[in-house]
Formats: structure tokens, C-alpha cells, sequence
């Protein structure tokens, strides 16, 4: 029987105006399906036009400059709807979704669906879950005692796998569904009989303990730094009273 880590994967990734979930915005987004290894993969790309200013720290990033976005970036409500349902449908398929640091790009489209959108995230896997790989939790779980960054450069450049045009979104999620498949087949005797749903729910116990680690590790440097504990998708923040 083909293993989950051979067999079919979605992914997804964005770029962003910033760091910040509750604020910053998404430029562009990607969702690749590869269904098995060395397949051609399928890449469906969205450009958005955010309607706010785009830093230029974050054009230094992925490169995309605010004239350009508002020149070809499409508006952000049928846009966030189209990457929902295209999750939701890989989903209903069965296919394990790919997301590196899950917490980040996920929260930011499901703050984006509910500022553009009036909906959320969660509306879209109510009948069907969504299972996702995060391979920034796999990696620091199956091998914590390595030393170093574990950004996706670094994933890469540890699992041997190509990252072409690094900061786009297509190129970005085609080198995270890598890195899992290969971060599979070097932990197969660990993975191997994992289901990606038993995967999904271990990976929010994992990353809780890697968050709980961090933050006491910033309480030890002096930083009032808050790590949320919460994977695949942060909650919401309560209204301000």
C-alpha cells in the first residue's frame, strides 16, 4: 500500500504585506497538487491587490511592488473565496495539505475571509477536516536535537531539495510538499503507519510542547515575547471591548 508521503499532497503558501496575522494582508498565494513523486505538478496562483500600502521590507521579500499589485492584483473577497474553496476541495479528496509554519499562512487567510468575506476558515471543513502536514513540526519533532534554523532555506537545504525562486508562492509550496515527502522517507519507521489524520493530531500536541519550549525559553532571555500554542490556526482575538 503507498505511503501517505508517496502518494497524492496538496500545498499551499502566501506572500504577505508583513508578519502580523490580525493585520498584514496577502499579496499572493499558490496551491500545488503533486500526485505522486516526479509527477508534473499542477500550480494555481493568485495576485491580490491588498487595498492597503505594501512595506517595502516586504517588497524586499517576494519582490512584488505595491504599483504592480494594484496595476494586476485582483480584489481580496473573490479571491480569498477561490483559495477556500480550492483547500476545501483537496480536502474532500482526500489530500493531505501541505503548509509550512501552518499557523501563519492559515490564520492569515481565515483573518482574510472574515474581513472580506464575512465567513472563516473553519466554515469551510465542517463536513470534511482538513489534514495538514506542517513540515517545520514534523522536522523539529522528529529530529529536536539538531542544531541551526529550521526556516524553509534551511528544510531544504537538510532534506536535498531544490528551492528555485525562493519568497514566491508557487516555489514555496512546491519545496515544502518536497521537503515532507522526503522528510517522510528518512523517518518512514516512525511515520510510515501514521495516517496524515493521526499526523494532523499529533502535530497539535507537538508544536503546543515546541511553543510551550520557546516561551520558556524567551522567559529565560528577559523577552515578554507571547509563542501561541495553537496549530494548524490560531483563534480568534476577542473584540476590544
Amino acid at each position: 500500500m503507498t505511503t501517505w508521503y508517496e502518494g497524492p499532497l496538496a500545498a499551499f503558501d502566501t506572500e504577505t504585506t508583513g508578519v502580523d496575522v490580525e493585520t498584514d494582508r496577502i499579496v499572493s498565494a499558490a496551491v500545488v497538487v503533486q500526485d505522486a513523486p516526479g509527477v508534473r505538478p499542477r500550480v494555481i496562483r493568485w495576485l491580490v491587490n491588498p487595498g492597503v500600502p505594501v512595506p517595502e521590507a516586504a517588497t524586499a521579500v517576494h519582490g512584488l511592488t505595491e504599483e504592480h499589485l494594484q496595476r494586476n492584483g485582483r480584489w481580496p473577497a473573490p479571491v480569498m473565496y477561490e483559495i477556500a474553496e480550492q483547500l476545501a476541495e483537496h480536502a474532500a479528496l482526500g489530500r493531505p495539505l501541505v503548509v509550512m509554519n501552518a499557523p501563519f499562512d492559515l490564520t492569515l487567510l481565515d483573518r482574510e475571509l472574515r474581513r472580506h468575506r464575512a465567513s472563516s476558515l473553519d466554515r469551510w471543513f465542517e463536513s470534511v477536516p482538513l489534514r495538514v502536514l506542517d513540515p517545520r513540526v514534523l522536522d523539529k519533532h522528529l529530529d529536536r536535537y539538531r542544531k541551526g534554523r529550521r526556516t524553509l532555506t534551511d528544510l531544504c537545504a537538510h532534506y536535498d531539495v531544490t528551492l528555485q525562486g525562493a519568497h514566491d508562492a508557487g516555489a514555496d509550496a512546491l519545496a515544502a510538499l518536497e521537503v515532507v515527502r522526503s522528510l517522510g522517507r528518512r523517518f518512514a519507521t516512525r511515520l510510515e503507519r501514521l495516517s496524515p489524520g493521526e499526523l494532523h493530531t499529533l502535530q497539535a500536541n507537538w508544536h503546543a510542547a515546541q511553543a510551550r519550549g520557546l516561551q520558556a525559553w524567551f522567559a529565560r532571555s528577559g523577552s515578554d515575547e507571547i509563542v501561541s500554542t495553537e496549530w494548524p490556526l490560531r483563534p480568534e482575538l476577542p473584540a476590544a471591548a
